[in-house]
């Protein structure tokens, strides 16, 4: 094993991949783990540029995008024979090597990881980059419950003059849209259609189109229409199968036309869930360390599960207190006169009427408690807000049903 990389010191390896070995390093000018990625230029001539150009490729493709569901570039540089990537050390596991554990995914959850992939996606294919080769095993979900999409590299940029033929039919046979395997151009959708294959396979616990050989699996691509996921697993919800049937769509037109609206789907489905079986979003989630300690966090990173279980699918604001008018009508019930014409003159807001007086008025079950209050300020005068703090109060109240508005929808 080398033991030095340009600054890099080399402390182990983590494995082996397609184009070289993968080093667990240190950079010792700012004291941090990395990782590196190498591939061994002492090829053939004609291996060593295609090889050395997807390589450069990923780093350039990869190095532009920053984003939370993709894995960081830090550096790029070459060896003597070996050219290398260095990255975001990740501690994890692979979607493959999870996805191999019998019942480790529930539905919440594989839901929630196919919505981080999808928000990683939207971001790269914002910066017109198609990553071209999403799998299981260039996904990465981290202690904490990040997903990480890895390997870009055979992603390709649009403004890229690469177009080889070996390049239009780069990725892995099971998970190539059908016009990666009929070898047309491809966009966003092409990554689209892979996520959908993956997500149907975490779903239903087999790829939706098989062969005995890559021949077979790629006339399966492009002919075969496969069973709805929940007839393989009954846990799965109907709704489920029609957005994987949209993502795994033949024609690119009928496909969700961007990732963010696969993920808004996949998150809005997952929302539908029991609470039990649902998976915080903990890409959005910014804890201290202190309040991070204090949630349950499982394996792979089910976070937050209480909090969740306060659902506001079914609360809404009623539609006498969802305006300007409507503070009008409250005023009315609980000011004084002189407060209301007060009112009135900063909203340039007519005093309601008797009729709407009455919309606004609350049910008798609540009124019976608003009754007393009335009597206390009757008898204690001295307690009636002023025009100027009642006015604060009206701004605060609405600021506040503004805010849970906000929170409900």
């Amino acid at each position: 094993m080398i033991s030095q990389l340009g600054r890099y010191e080399v402390l182990g390896e983590l494995g082996q991949g397609a184009m070289g070995v993968v080093y667990k390093a240190k950079d010792p000018l700012i004291d941090r783990v990395v990782a590196i990625k190498t591939i061994n230029l002492g090829l053939a001539l004609d291996e060593k540029e295609e090889y050395e150009e997807r390589f450069y490729q990923e780093a350039k493709a990869a190095g532009r995008l920053n984003h939370p569901n993709i894995v960081t570039i830090y550096d790029v540089g070459r060896s003597g024979e070996v050219a290398y990537i260095a990255m975001e050390f990740l501690q994890g596991r692979e979607l493959r090597e999870i996805m191999n554990e019998p019942g480790s995914l529930s539905v919440g959850r594989v839901l929630d990881i196919a919505a981080q992939v999808a928000q990683g996606l939207a971001y790269a294919h914002e910066h017109d980059i198609v990553h071209r080769d999403v799998k299981p095993s260039n996904i990465m979900v981290i202690r904490d419950g990040h997903v990480k999409i890895t390997d870009f590299g055979i992603a390709r940029m649009a403004s890229s003059a690469v177009r080889t033929q070996t390049g239009m039919v780069l990725g892995s046979p099971k998970y190539m849209s059908p016009e990666q395997v009929m070898g047309k151009s491809i966009d966003q959708r092409s990554d689209i259609f892979s996520l959908g294959v993956m997500l149907y396979e975490m779903l239903a616990g087999q790829t939706p189109f098989k062969g005995e050989n890559v021949n077979a699996i790629m006339y399966q691509t492009l002919n075969s229409v496969p069973a709805p996921p929940n007839t393989l697993n009954p846990d799965v919800p109907e709704m489920i199968n029609f957005i994987v049937a949209k993502a795994l769509a033949k024609g690119v037109d009928d496909r969700y036309h961007n990732a963010k609206d696969f993920a808004a789907d996949l998150r809005a489905c997952r929302d539908t869930l029991p609470t039990s079986d649902r998976q915080s979003d903990v890409s959005k989630l910014h804890l201290g360390a202190d309040k991070k300690s204090s949630l349950p966090v499982d394996a792979v990173g089910r976070v937050g599960e209480e909090e969740e279980g306060n659902t506001t699918s079914s609360i809404g604001l009623s539609q006498v207190f969802d305006s300007s008018a409507a503070t009008m009508r409250l005023a009315a019930l609980t000011a004084s006169s002189e407060d209301v014409d007060e009112l009135s003159k900063t909203f340039n807001m007519p005093r309601p009427s008797a009729e709407e007086i009455k919309q606004a008025a609350p049910p008798p079950r609540l009124a019976k408690s608003v009754r007393p209050a009335s009597r206390e300020r009757k008898a204690a005068p001295a307690a009636k807000l002023s025009g100027s703090n009642f006015l604060l109060a009206v701004i605060v109240a609405i600021t506040l049903m503004a805010t849970v508005a906000v929170l409900v929808y």
